[in-house]
């Protein structure tokens, strides 16, 4: 994701700012999100831009964030994005801390 918003921001001659944050989600998880200052997502494309082979890079094999959206979903979590303002994008990602006294029950 972070390698997404790189390239997103690259051609922009605007400030490129990326920002990268977690925080507490509930009483046992945390989000993370990565925001970027870049094109962002267009609308057209919001519904598939998880699925595999879907690029919006001419040299992109479109595997990245179905890869993303697998790794958090098989820990059970939960992974999407928003437009940020006043452009780019903010992919975000929940993830259920590990309790160590439910693993040693």
């Amino acid at each position: 994701m972070i390698m997404n918003a790189i390239d997103a921001m690259a051609a922009r001659e605007q400030p490129r700012i990326l920002t990268v944050k977690s925080e507490a989600h509930g009483s046992d998880g945390v989000m993370v999100s990565v925001a970027d200052t870049g094109t962002g997502i267009v609308s057209q494309e919001a519904d598939r831009i998880f699925n595999p082979l879907f690029t919006t890079k001419s040299d992109g094999i479109g595997m990245g964030l179905s890869i993303c959206r697998a790794i958090v979903e098989a820990h059970e979590g939960r992974l999407w994005f928003a437009p940020n303002t006043p452009s780019g994008a903010v992919f975000q990602f929940t993830l259920q801390a590990d309790n160590p006294a439910s693993a040693a029950g």
